[in-house]
């Protein structure tokens, strides 16, 4: 079985809008998953108590919660990276929170463009100041086009603006931000959900499985809840199961026009007859899309499953139109009708120097 890829998250904002305090709360509600943060800033994160203040330079901390926290600069962002997605560090996701001048799409663009196996894009969070919103976009017209090009937006200290403006910065952000997902969230509280999936409670053996992510979702993400104000009401979410393969030609339609606001798509695809040796894992956020192809095991239940996550969606119209993609009959072997995932399967590494199951860029 191939070992999963890190998702690496660039967690972007101008000076002030909540990056740090968003960090600390994704660090704090982590749920037992272990997070890589890279700080490409300087100033300070309190993680437990501790405070990792921006003399740290090249140092690597190592604390107490499995949480890694590493100030760097972008030239060093690589060697980092390197770090912290080798196999034996552990690491489960991997944030770098930008500087709040930086700009966001060179971070992404090197990540796009890395080389590492171990690495995947996570998608590009912009952070907004609500009450500053106005003031941030005429000192940095630059927010329009950082917003056009952001996975999520987290419209920051919702509480510090009356309901009838904040649904006017609501409006605006949502208009530049395009397709994106777009939440509000107060002292950078937003559902750790939409970033990764927390580690379920107990021994974890092999990958999540959605049993799992059901389970973890009712569980102990019940009590966050009730202490964070909501913060799934905030987002949509759809688990779609079926028995029937799925027809390649039909989800990838989907796929490509899929809606502004849907966010995460993750899971596993059955395609019957066009590939009837292997199963596709899919990792979609944002507009980035890739396939991993994995035989099927043995006696494994050849099921199509998926969970997406997106703001603002209609999430029974998701289901009908994923409902619509299934094959209902079975189909003779079409090899063209694979094309179109095939542009964005990722094939395993065959070096042998490298870990078994490893991916390559």
């Amino acid at each position: 079985m191939n070992r999963q890829q890190i998702p690496v998250v660039v967690l972007a904002g101008f000076l002030g809008s909540g990056k740090t305090t968003l960090l600390n709360h994704l660090l704090h509600h982590s749920g037992g998953s272990r997070i890589g943060a890279i700080v490409n800033d300087f100033g300070s994160i309190e993680i437990d108590a501790m405070s990792v203040a921006g003399q740290l330079g090249d140092s690597t901390v190592s604390l107490g919660n499995g949480c890694l926290c590493c100030a760097v600069d972008a030239s060093e962002l690589d060697e980092y990276l390197e770090r912290l997605a080798r196999p034996t560090a552990g690491i489960d996701v991997i944030v770098i929170e930008a500087s709040g001048l930086a700009e966001p799409q060179e971070l992404v663009k090197m990540l796009l463009a890395s080389e590492n196996p171990h690495i995947v894009y996570g998608g590009l969070v912009e952070v907004v100041d609500a009450a500053e919103f106005d003031a941030t976009r005429e000192r940095h017209p630059e927010v329009d086009r950082h917003l056009g090009i952001a996975d999520l937006v987290v419209v920051n200290k919702a509480d510090r603006v009356p309901g009838g403006e904040r649904e006017r910065v609501l409006e605006v952000v949502r208009g530049l931000a395009g397709r994106a997902a777009v939440v509000s969230a107060s002292y950078g509280r937003v559902d750790v959900e939409l970033f990764f999936d927390r580690a379920p409670v107990g021994e974890r053996v092999g990958q999540l499985s959605f049993d799992d992510l059901r389970e973890d979702d009712q569980g102990d993400q019940h009590d966050q809840h009730e202490h964070d104000g909501h913060l799934h009401s905030a987002y949509e979410s759809l688990a779609f199961t079926s028995d029937v393969p799925m027809g390649p030609r039909s989800l990838m339609a989907f796929l490509d026009s899929r809606p502004e606001g849907l966010y995460r798509i993750k899971g596993y695809v059955d395609f019957g007859t066009a590939d009837p040796r292997n199963r596709y894992e899919v990792h979609a956020v944002g507009r980035f899309l890739r396939f991993y192809s994995q035989p099927w095991a043995p006696g494994e239940p050849r099921l199509t499953q998926l969970v997406l996550i997106g703001s603002g969606v209609d999430v029974p119209a998701l289901e009908k139109e994923l409902e619509a993609c299934r094959e209902d009959a079975p189909q003779a072997a079409d090899e063209r009708s694979m094309w179109g995932v095939l542009r964005y399967v990722q094939e395993p590494d065959e070096d042998p120097d490298q870990e078994e199951g490893a991916a390559a860029f």
